[in-house]
């Protein structure tokens, strides 16, 4: 699982996530680059906890802690305590850990 969160990392110097990524996984590379509205577009319409995990951490982000509130919800994930950073290799070790 390391080495897929360090490959999935240094994707991020790529102009487009690799096509084979699912949408939370794309959703998160987008944030990873600071693209929130492209991150947002492609988890908006995925109805996986996953997705709205991620959902979740893009309001985060934002600072809209309503509409993160809804989302860690419906993702059935707690409201994240740590800082944004820590979250966000959260979210990465645990969506690819379940694709391996």
């Amino acid at each position: 699982m390391v080495v897929n969160v360090a490959a999935f990392i240094a994707s991020l110097d790529g102009a487009a996530p690799a096509p084979d990524l699912n949408a939370p996984l794309a959703g998160l590379w987008w944030a990873g680059k600071g693209d929130w509205d492209q991150a947002h577009k492609i988890v908006q319409d995925e109805s996986s906890r996953e997705a709205a995990w991620v959902h979740a951490y893009l309001h985060r982000v934002e600072g809209d802690l309503g509409n993160a509130g809804y989302w860690y919800r419906q993702a059935g994930q707690p409201a994240a305590k740590d800082s944004l950073e820590a979250e966000w290799q959260r979210i990465a070790v645990t969506l690819l850990g379940s694709t391996t």
